[in-house]
C-alpha cells in the first residue's frame, strides 16, 4: 500500500499552502489562545480530509481559492469538533499527545472549540463562501445528531444494524461527504455532482468508519488501545452480528459483560474472543468492502487521471491501514 505522502505528490504543493493558511486562520490576539492553537497544529494528523477536499475539486474542474478556503472549513470545524468530543468523552489523550482539555481543563478547551468554530463560519462568510458553510454546517449538525443517537442507544443497549449504520453515517460518514462534496462545490460543479461527490464521500466514511471499530477487536497495536469501545459499551458491527447469531443465553451474558464488567480485562477478552468465535470480524470485514466498492462505482462515473488516481489511493488507505 502507497503511504500517505505519496499519494499526496500530486497535490502536495496545495497541501502545503493550506497547512500555512490553516496556521494563520486560527490566530489570535490572546496569548493563551496563541499557544493552545500552536499546540493544536503540531500535532495534526495526516491531513486526510484536506486531502479529500484538494482531490475532489481536481477532479471536478480545478483547485482554487475557494477550495483552499474550504479545506481550512472542513479543518477548523472538524478541530473543534474533536476538542468538544475530548471533553465529552473525558479523554485525556488523542494520537498519543495529551488533549486540550488534559493540559488547560475543559472550560479552557470549550472556548477554544467555540472559537476554532466561530474562525471557521467568519472564514466563509467575509468571503461568502455560503453554499461551502452550508455543506460543513449539516455535517457538524448530524455529527452533534449521532453522538447523542449512539449516547440514547448505548445507555438501553438497544442497537441493531439499522442504528448502527445511522450513527456512523452521522458522527463519521458525514465530515468525509462534506469534504469531498466541498471540494466540488468550491471547483463550480452542478449540484448533481456535488452530491454524487458527497454520497462518494459518505460511503467512504461508513467503510472508514468499520475498519475502525474492527481494531477493538484486534491483537495489534494500531494506536487504539484494545477494547476501547467495549470499556465505553459502544455497540459497533462486529460486536452486533455476534449479538445476532448466537443462542439467547449467550447474548445475555455477553450483553451483561458489556453492560456490567467493562473495565475487567479478562472479562473484554473474553468478548473479544466471543466476537471473532461467531464471525463477528469477517462480517464487518464484508460490509467494509461493500460499502468501499459502491464508493469506487461513483469514482469510476468520473473521467480517468491523477485525480481519480489519488481518490482511488486515498480510499484505499483509508480502508486498507493497519491503524
Amino acid at each position: 500500500m502507497l503511504s500517505i505522502n505519496e499519494i499526496k505528490k500530486p497535490i502536495a504543493a496545495d497541501i502545503d499552502v493550506f497547512e500555512e493558511r490553516f496556521k494563520a486562520s486560527m490566530q489570535s490576539s490572546v496569548p493563551l489562545l496563541d499557544r493552545i492553537t500552536h499546540y493544536i497544529v503540531k500535532r495534526k494528523g495526516k491531513q486526510i480530509r484536506p486531502m479529500f477536499v484538494f482531490f475532489s475539486a481536481s477532479i471536478c474542474g480545478g483547485i482554487n481559492e475557494s477550495t483552499h478556503r474550504g479545506a481550512a472549513l472542513v479543518e477548523l470545524l472538524h478541530t473543534a469538533t474533536l476538542v468538544h468530543d475530548d471533553v465529552v468523552d473525558n479523554s485525556y489523550q488523542r494520537r498519543g499527545f495529551f488533549s486540550i482539555n488534559a493540559l488547560w481543563k475543559n472550560k479552557i478547551a470549550v472556548l477554544v472549540g467555540d472559537y476554532l468554530l466561530s474562525k471557521g463560519l467568519l472564514l466563509s462568510i467575509d468571503n461568502g463562501d455560503f453554499k461551502l458553510l452550508k455543506i460543513v454546517s449539516e455535517a457538524v449538525k448530524q455529527m452533534s445528531e449521532g453522538e447523542l443517537l449512539q449516547i440514547e442507544k448505548v445507555r438501553r443497549m438497544d442497537i441493531g444494524e439499522p442504528v448502527y449504520y445511522e450513527v456512523i453515517r452521522q458522527k463519521t460518514a458525514s465530515l468525509i461527504a462534506s469534504c469531498c462534496a466541498c471540494g466540488a462545490a468550491s471547483a463550480g460543479a452542478d449540484e448533481e455532482t456535488i452530491e454524487k461527490m458527497r454520497l462518494f464521500g459518505e460511503k467512504i466514511g461508513i467503510a472508514f468508519q468499520i475498519k475502525d471499530d474492527m481494531f477493538d477487536f484486534g491483537t495489534d497495536d494500531v494506536g487504539k488501545p484494545l477494547g476501547i469501545d467495549i470499556k465505553e459499551k459502544k455497540v459497533t458491527l462486529p460486536l452486533i452480528y455476534a449479538l445476532n447469531n448466537c443462542d439467547k443465553a449467550e447474548k445475555k451474558r455477553m450483553i451483561n459483560l458489556v453492560k456490567n464488567h467493562n473495565d475487567d480485562p479478562v472479562k473484554i477478552a473474553a468478548i473479544i474472543s466471543f466476537v471473532t468465535k461467531m464471525g463477528g470480524l469477517q462480517y464487518a470485514a464484508t460490509q467494509m468492502e461493500k460499502y468501499r466498492d459502491e464508493a469506487f462505482a461513483i469514482l469510476n462515473t468520473f473521467p480517468e487521471g491523477d485525480s481519480r488516481t489519488g481518490l482511488e489511493q486515498l480510499v484505499r488507505f483509508t480502508t486498507e491501514r493497519d491503524k
